[in-house]
């Protein structure tokens, strides 16, 4: 029999956090880094062009497609659940918005009895992970891996919809990762020089010539094995071939918050009476493996458009192709960039302190790049020459969770995230959607926009608005929390993120957060893998910052 190989660490997943693990381990010469991931390269060419993501959502080679299980508050419908599945990632399918959440998100982890990461401890590392093209302040890194880049289209609907903003009563606000979150701007990208700057082109691609890191493509991992309590390696398979590592010093499970706690489990980890019924032998009764489960749902509008739009140029064939193919030489044009720049960050009653929904605006129908990738002309809410918005509730109530469809490690596990369960999520959903409306309708867009055409402009009533969000809302793609870090004995992961009631496993993904984010989640899980590589390697944490 071959001997088993042995690392000292064996990563399970090369997305977002698992990029960032892999570069920072393997930075000592010593220690011998596996990194396991289920999907292929990322060689597919639009992946690395911003907008190519319209192209490869729909493939499988590239994208786990989930969906949910029907959900009760939104018409019993399934909800599409795009994952990465290749180098990078989410970070390769994304729209690469650098957000990192309010001040307060981390303060109320800290709160809540996760001693070390409060935002204070959290800042020095989200500035050691970036490289913003404004340099270094207080609030920014200006030198790290991830490239985060300023806004590239020059566009009438951007400063129409700024403007908008203002003529709404909302503040501008030129940097949404700076002192203050609210108010209406343009985002920054994890954009460099035209390319997407994923978590593999900034972090594992530099590092792959490194002796000491082994990089398995195509490795899709079945368990975790144990001795006693201690995980000592991962079962995975390659083709119609099973394979085993062994694990020295840790296995660190990065898969993201559907396959890090469904390999959980898989192993033995989890509500022992749910193992059981599948057939699997627990190792640990962990109730809260797969629980927590928290989403940004959202709802959008389109109107059409009095002006060209970005999609215009990149969904008609003969504009589309000279778009791709300025992005793939010149690296300019529409498709070197994303077309939602526009944000906002606001307040749906006066009597909250902090933002609690989110706008993206597009000066474009992202509905055409995604639902009809470079159709013709359509006169419907895909229409390419129409400008859209979507808001989302940043700090939902309802919760769901991720259990095994069966002990199978290649069925879907149940995705079921209960949107709206909670009447309070419904009514903020519902001002939330007014407040995007209003804006929509301020002067500076009303004449850059030729009418509402999603929704029907006759959907006035509350009633009406809320059906109107139950037939259509959807996701935006920022699952958080299904295996917990928490200080209480419930929780899945400690303050360090190890695995309770284990030795040498743990999880480093936006699955272990306690509650989500005020913003997009791709920054913070960088951040989660940068603090938890000096975990790991028994280096002292980055001094804290305070802030104003």
């Amino acid at each position: 029999m071959p001997k088993i190989p042995e690392f000292d660490f064996i990563i399970v997943g090369a997305g977002s956090a698992g990029c960032v693990l892999a570069n920072r381990l393997s930075a000592d010469p010593d220690i011998q880094v596996l990194l396991l991931e289920a999907g292929p390269r990322d060689s597919h060419p639009l992946i690395h062009i911003p907008v190519g993501n319209g192209k490869i959502i729909p493939k499988a080679k590239y994208n786990w497609k989930y969906e949910t299980e029907p959900q009760a508050h939104l018409d019993d419908r399934r909800i599409l659940w795009p994952r990465g599945k290749t180098l990078g990632g989410s970070s390769s399918l994304n729209g690469m918005i650098y957000i990192r959440g309010h001040a307060r998100d981390y303060d109320l982890w800290r709160q809540q009895g996760v001693s070390g990461w409060s935002f204070a401890d959290v800042l020095p590392y989200f500035k050691r992970a970036e490289g913003n093209v404004r340099g270094t302040d207080p609030f920014h890194g200006g030198d790290g891996p991830l490239v985060v880049s300023d806004s590239a289209h020059d566009h009438d609907l951007f400063d129409g919809f700024v403007s908008a903003g203002v003529e709404a009563g909302y503040p501008a606000n030129p940097d949404f990762n700076g002192p203050e979150q609210e108010g209406f701007g343009r985002y920054q990208f994890t954009i460099r020089n035209g390319r997407r700057w994923s978590a593999a082109a900034a972090y594992l691609k530099p590092v792959l010539s490194r002796p000491n890191l082994t990089l398995e493509t195509g490795a899709f991992s079945q368990k975790v094995e144990f001795e006693g309590d201690r995980a000592v390696g991962v079962e995975y398979t390659r083709g119609n071939r099973l394979y085993a590592a062994r694990a020295i010093q840790e296995v660190i499970l990065s898969g993201g918050v559907i396959n890090s706690p469904q390999l959980l489990m898989l192993s033995g980890i989890g509500p022992a009476d749910d193992l059981k019924q599948l057939g699997i032998d627990p190792l640990l009764d962990r109730r809260d493996v797969g629980g927590n489960l928290q989403d940004h749902f959202c709802v959008h509008t389109v109107h059409a458009s009095n002006t060209p739009t970005l999609t215009d140029e990149l969904v008609r064939l003969e504009r589309g192709a000279i778009s791709v193919a300025r992005a793939f030489v010149a690296r300019s044009g529409p498709a070197a960039a994303f077309p939602l720049e526009g944000g906002a960050f606001i307040r749906t009653s006066d009597d909250l302190d902090i933002p609690d929904a989110q706008f993206h605006f597009s000066a474009g129908n992202l509905l055409s790049l995604i639902r009809r990738p470079f159709a013709s002309h359509s006169e419907d809410h895909t229409r390419p020459d129409a400008f859209m918005c979507h808001v989302c509730q940043l700090r939902p109530e309802s919760r769901g969770d991720i259990r095994l469809r069966s002990s199978d490690p290649r069925d879907q596990p149940l995705i079921q995230p209960n949107y709206l369960s909670e009447i309070r999520d419904r009514e903020t959903m519902r001002e939330a959607f007014k407040a995007m409306r209003d804006v929509m309708h301020q002067p500076s867009l009303s004449r850059l926009s030729g009418g509402e055409i999603w929704p029907d402009p006759k959907v006035r009533t509350d009633a009406e608005i809320d059906a109107f969000i139950r037939a259509t809302g959807g996701t935006v793609y920022h699952p958080v929390g299904t295996c917990r870090m928490g200080g209480d004995d419930d929780a899945v992961v400690d303050e360090t993120l190890r695995v309770r009631g284990t030795e040498g496993l743990r999880v480093v993904d936006a699955s272990v957060m306690p509650s989500l984010v005020g913003g997009n989640t791709h920054a913070p899980t960088v951040m989660i893998a940068e603090k938890a590589a000096d975990m790991i390697l028994g280096h002292a944490p980055l001094n804290p910052e305070l802030y104003a």
